[in-house]
């Protein structure tokens, strides 16, 4: 059998790539669509974002361990496999539960996907300049993947409807697998680490706790003693994992290197970005769909100001980090997001989309300006020989950081979306008050319809207004709490991050 061409290689592991990061952006466009046909309320549409950010952040490093063992190409297959199958029960889905199960099972083979797409790709090239430009091409795919994916989303929900987001996978997935089978050799790291069962376990139950928290608590109440009792059984088993990961001979996570205030500022700044920057992907369209009244073409279209910024500004990135330390760079990216999720949080209340598409563009810049930085900052800070496990920490950080974001400010526009509704019931429409709870928690969502369809045509016509009033509301609250988290992460990256490297400090890690 001949060898297969590098250069195929890496146009088949971008393209795996590119499905993830396009099936990952491309549901938030359909959200409003799929809690309308669904009827589901805030809840519903939380859990079908968080199960697969869940499933996915969680796999992460276990998949890593399991394609380096068992080969990546097999690896490579067996997760398309599970994302097509998973794809087809999405778009076949008859409940919110239906499509909250498949979507968890579709993020276990995206996990497999990334990983052993990724190790592929540095399997495949060796020498310097090449590994350059190949990742170089691989970022660019992401980043189209990533600006075309609210577009196209909102094409195909309005044209033919949210379901065909998921069955359009099918065809792509089957070329991609013929192109895998042709063009990406079996490779292996026979000094592969172990598996961590007992690891994976506690990282994936701590997850699960706290973003069930987080989440239900809009249900039941965050007073409740089961929103405590998940709450802090995440972070017992957070606990665990670390006791867990210091016991092991080569752990998935070396502790050892959290000694090192540098590393600790490059994922403080990937954490910031994912959860203050990359999460507006997802919730930005609910404003111009709930707030705007945008369909949802041209919600897509109306996301392309942030998608254009963030694909245009890693260049602009490149050029200023022969200028610039990591520190300062990583530092203004970080208030660049800050500033404009302050000025879209005014732009929210001022209304109209003109202001609030000069304001996402300033968010999509600094995020432009972190997408690459942060990952290279991660892997400056570690030995050649863990890079590995460096990319898995920094991917897992990035994952868990949406999640987490989702769910906190899910709560926060919530809760506030509904304080304000229940204010406005009280003085204007007292008889209503009751229903404020249902209201808030399907207007959320994107079902207007279902929100007003227990109240008479007469009542309709003042709750309505008000209730968009309350949503717009929240959402410029979970705005402004962004920016503030985004401006405090700018400080303190920038003073963490001017540490030297590790390396430098004459620092030995301990390497098994």
């Amino acid at each position: 059998m001949s060898q297969p061409n590098p250069r195929w290689t890496l146009l088949t592991a971008s393209g795996v790539c590119s499905l993830i990061v396009l099936d990952t952006n491309i549901v938030a466009v359909t959200l409003p669509s799929i809690a309308r046909d669904l009827g589901a309320n805030f809840v519903d549409i939380e859990w079908v974002v968080s199960a697969y950010m869940l499933a996915f952040a969680a796999l992460l490093l276990p998949a890593g361990s399991l394609a380096d063992r068992f080969g990546r190409r097999k690896t490579l297959l067996c997760g398309l496999v599970i994302f097509l199958l998973a794809s087809l029960g999405c778009g076949a889905a008859p409940s919110a539960l239906w499509l909250d199960i498949a979507r968890a099972i579709k993020g276990v083979g995206a996990a497999l996907l990334l990983t052993s797409a990724l190790a592929s790709i540095g399997h495949t090239f060796h020498d310097d300049v090449q590994r350059a430009k190949a990742w170089a091409f691989w970022g660019a795919c992401m980043g189209v993947a990533m600006t075309a994916a609210p577009t196209l989303g909102g094409l195909i929900t309005q044209y033919i409807g949210w379901r065909w987001i998921f069955y359009l996978n099918l065809p792509v997935g089957l070329a991609l697998m013929t192109m895998v089978l042709r063009h990406v050799p079996e490779s292996r790291d026979t000094q592969a680490a172990r598996l961590d069962p007992w690891g994976s376990l506690a990282f994936s139950a701590s997850l699960l706790c706290l973003i069930w928290g987080l989440i239900e608590a809009n249900r039941i109440g965050w007073s409740n003693p089961l929103t405590y009792a998940r709450l802090l059984g995440g972070a017992a088993l957070l606990g665990l994992f670390v006791l867990i990961e210091k016991a092991q001979r080569r752990p998935m996570v070396d502790l050892q290197l959290l000694r090192h205030p540098r590393l600790i500022g490059a994922l403080l700044g990937m954490f910031a970005y994912a959860g203050c920057a990359q999460v507006m992907m997802t919730l930005l369209p609910f404003y111009l769909q709930n707030g705007l009244q945008f369909s949802a073409i041209a919600s897509g279209l109306g996301m392309l100001p942030f998608a254009l910024t963030m694909l245009i500004c890693p260049r602009i990135g490149a050029r200023l980090a022969g200028r610039y330390a990591p520190a300062t760079l990583m530092a203004a990216g970080l208030t660049l997001v800050g500033v404009g999720n302050l000025l879209s949080a005014w732009a929210v209340h001022a209304g109209g989309y003109l202001s609030f598409a000069l304001a996402i563009a300033v968010t999509g810049a600094g995020a432009g300006l972190l997408n690459g930085d942060t990952q290279k900052n991660i892997m400056a800070c570690v030995p050649r020989e863990r890079t590995g496990m460096a990319s898995g920490m920094s991917t897992t950080m990035r994952f868990s950081a949406i999640m987490l974001a989702i769910g906190v400010f899910g709560a926060l526009l919530a809760s506030h979306t509904q304080h304000l509704l229940q204010v406005d019931l009280g003085q204007q429409a007292p008889q209503w008050l009751d229903q404020a709870p249902d209201i808030a928690s399907r207007v959320v969502a994107g079902d207007m319809q279902g929100a007003l369809a227990s109240l008479p045509d007469s009542a309709r016509a003042l709750v309505e207004p008000l209730a968009v009033q309350a949503f717009v509301g929240g959402f410029g609250r979970v705005l402004t709490v962004a920016g503030i988290l985004a401006l405090l992460g700018a400080l303190m990256v920038g003073r963490l991050m001017r540490n030297p490297l590790p390396q430098a400090q004459g620092l030995s890690l301990k390497l098994e």
